[in-house]
């Protein structure tokens, strides 16, 4: 069977909202107009990786054994994957590097009822249409709605992986039904933050920092917090997690850790904000880092498990 767009949407994960593309293909956006707008006035690096397919997934509990759909590329960044994942277990990885701007793809999978993930790339925007499966889905169940917010981290630079950027890993573990808004070079800038009209997240996580460690005050992490309680209240429940550790240090480790410090000195203002020291989830080795800044692969697995300890400790979840 072949799902038209609007059906398409009831499996597309991680989207604020939508829209078809010339050609009919269509595309899912994690900002609203208005901060895309922003983002566009801002920086045009900005502004191209706001629009890209962080943390989106398709998703699927079916008989299936066969799902193809048409995609095309509208921008690139970094070459990471298309990847399908079974119960989990990654099934299936198109480079993006090894594909067409244009085409169409297909993933096999074994008999049986399954979940099926479809992740899309995190430093690129693709979209997509005539998604074609040969036994019926249904959307699978998540729990707890949370907006991620950080930098190019939390997009995905770094693991050249759609499924193993830290989020996703952590994600395929908690299940959250998540927005990502981490984009590549963003910093604490109150200005993002915006009310996204008939979106309400139960939780936030917030990942920033590294891109401003040497500012000489604090006032921009200052503003940030200010204005997400201004929209969200005090009473949603926000983790920080404090920038990693980095090898380049092209401020020093101790500017950096002085920056965490006042960044947790900030967030204990806040009955509402838990702290995650970030220099506790990836080993301070080049080997878990792609440029020993953006976590590899291998680091961004052990960051994604470490937060997730993380999470489940704060929040209280179980299981």
């Amino acid at each position: 069977m072949r799902l038209s767009n609007e059906e398409l949407k009831k499996f597309y994960f991680g989207a604020y909202s939508f829209k078809e593309t010339a050609g009919d293909y269509l595309q899912a956006f994690q900002y609203t107009d208005s901060q895309m707008e922003y983002f566009k006035e801002a920086s045009d690096f900005w502004y191209d990786r706001c629009m890209a397919s962080t943390s989106k997934t398709l998703e699927f509990v079916t008989e299936s054994t066969k799902i193809s759909f048409d995609y095309k590329f509208i921008w690139k960044g970094s070459e990471d994957s298309i990847e399908s994942t079974v119960d989990g277990l990654v099934t299936k990885i198109f480079y993006v590097k090894d594909i067409k701007e244009e085409g169409s793809l297909t993933f096999d999978f074994p008999k049986g009822k399954k979940n099926v993930a479809i992740y899309l790339p995190a430093d690129a925007t693709l979209v997509i249409k005539n998604l074609e499966m040969d036994e019926s889905a249904v959307p699978p169940s998540k729990s707890t709605k949370v907006l991620w917010l950080g930098d190019s981290i939390t997009q995905g630079f770094g693991p050249l992986r759609s499924s193993q950027t830290y989020v996703s890993v952590a994600n395929r573990l908690l299940n959250f039904d998540i927005i990502n808004q981490g984009i590549g070079g963003y910093v604490y800038d109150k200005k993002s933050l915006v009310k996204m009209e008939g979106y309400n997240p139960e939780k936030i996580i917030v990942a920033l920092g590294t891109n401003q460690y040497g500012a000489e005050t604090m006032q921009d992490v200052e503003e940030y917090y200010e204005r997400l309680m201004e929209i969200y209240g005090d009473k949603i429940p926000v983790i920080c997690v404090t920038p990693l550790w980095r090898g380049d240090n092209p401020g020093g480790i101790p500017t950096l850790e002085r920056f965490c410090e006042n960044i947790k000195r900030i967030c204990q203002k806040y009955g509402n904000v838990k702290i995650v020291d970030g220099f506790k989830l990836v080993p301070h080795l080049p080997e878990y880092f792609l440029d020993n800044l953006h976590p590899n692969a291998l680091g961004c697995e052990v960051y994604g498990r470490n937060l997730f300890c993380e999470i489940k400790k704060l929040w209280g979840i179980k299981g």
